[in-house]
């Protein structure tokens, strides 16, 4: 298995109540144990291929289950950085670290 990410929009069509669609949708991708990281008109999901694209398939469903709806996917095995390559970078900077100098 590979770790990837995706920066998926999801858009209700016609419905009364567009939050609750996107809530469950978010719900079902921590269920998954995936990284969410929401923002205003995307979230980033990272995590195993294989939980990325169950989430990305039930949340679809689950949404089209309720109306109407589009879901745009940008899928990356290496944007934004993989999971690890951030862990490891938001090490703490030792405190006599001088940046090279």
């Amino acid at each position: 298995m590979s770790t990837i990410s995706v920066q998926v929009s999801l858009y209700p069509l016609r419905q009364p109540h567009l939050g609750a669609t996107i809530t469950n949708a978010l719900e079902i991708f921590r269920s998954r144990g995936l990284e969410v990281n929401t923002g205003t008109m995307s979230t980033v999901i990272a995590g195993e291929s294989d939980a990325v694209f169950d989430s990305l398939k039930a949340s679809f469903e689950s949404a089209a289950a309720a109306g109407d709806v589009v879901m745009v996917a940008s899928i990356s095995n290496c944007c934004p950085a993989r999971i690890a390559d951030r862990q490891s970078a938001a090490q703490p900077v030792p405190a006599n670290h001088t940046g090279g100098r």
